[in-house]
Parts: structure tokens; C-alpha cells; sequence
């Protein structure tokens, strides 16, 4: 059974230690001479406790085991950014995604608009999106010190709950 469950501070080490885990397995993927960092913090137990406390932060449970996590960041207006997840990368193909990304629609039903931004080399992230109902918006231009573009998506919500 998959649930997403508010992180606390005690989370904090476990989280972070799947979240590096599962940003370093993507280092795999990335195009030679691109940057080997991951998003901000992702390996940072610090870190991650203080935005366990500034936003709404989750853990996702599989038989009450941690899989892996969900960063939320509310924008106001009903927009929602779905800011980061992740799942260890040993449990990955699985559909835990899938079903916490459901979840996690679930306890914001008052979201009118999600958004979301993944690397350009990224593709199985971007499936993923698309797969979720997100609609790739634009391409961002190459950022020199990383090496690649990014992709953003959002989720128009509002027509669906009419």
C-alpha cells in the first residue's frame, strides 16, 4: 500500500539519504560534459529539515517504508508547484510514482494549476509528466554551468472540477 505522509525533522536523514541516492542514479543519464550536480540541497540533511518546516514536505510510504519523498511549493492563486520527487532508485518502475503523484492531487484538491520543471535529458522524467496529465509549456535556453535546458510543465485543473 503507497501513502504520502507529512515529513518531519526526524525524516530529515532518510530523506535525504534515498533523495541522493536517487539524484545521483540520474548522473547515469546525463550528456557527457554536463554538470554531475543535483537540484539544490538534495544531499543536504540541513537542508532538507528546514524546508520540512517552510513547506509542505512528504514522505512516501510502501508498507510503511520510505520510498522516497515530495517537495510542494504553493504559489498563491491556486497554482501549486510540484517542486521535487523522488523515489529510491530501487524501487523505481514500480507505479509508487505514479500513485503518490495521484495522492498528492489529492490533498490539494483546490489547486487550479500545477507546474513542474525537469532537465531536458531528462526524458523518462518528462514521460512521466505527461503521463500525469502535465502539458509541456516551454524549453528554457542551455544554462552554461550545468549544460543542459530545462523542460516546464503544468496541469490545468480547474476545467476538470467544474
Amino acid at each position: 500500500m503507497i501513502k504520502i505522509v507529512k515529513a518531519t525533522i526526524k525524516d530529515a536523514e532518510e530523506l535525504t539519504e534515498i533523495q541522493t541516492r536517487a539524484f545521483e542514479d540520474d548522473n547515469k543519464l546525463k550528456p557527457a560534459g554536463c554538470s554531475m550536480e543535483g537540484p539544490p540541497g538534495y544531499d543536504s540533511v540541513d537542508w532538507n529539515a528546514e524546508w520540512m518546516e517552510k513547506t509542505p514536505y512528504y514522505k512516501i510510504l510502501v508498507n510503511d517504508q520510505v520510498a522516497g519523498g515530495i517537495i510542494i511549493f504553493e504559489l498563491g492563486e491556486r497554482h501549486i508547484e510540484l517542486g521535487r520527487i523522488w523515489i529510491d532508485p530501487n524501487l523505481q518502475n514500480r507505479g509508487i510514482g505514479q500513485q503518490a503523484v495521484e495522492l498528492m492531487f489529492g490533498a490539494f484538491p483546490e489547486a487550479e494549476k500545477w507546474i513542474v520543471g525537469t532537465p531536458s535529458f531528462a526524458i523518462r522524467n518528462q514521460h512521466f509528466y505527461e503521463k500525469m496529465g502535465f502539458v509541456r509549456i516551454r524549453e528554457t535556453e542551455v544554462d552554461p554551468d550545468l549544460g543542459w535546458s530545462g523542460i516546464e510543465y503544468e496541469r490545468n485543473c480547474a476545467e476538470s472540477q467544474r
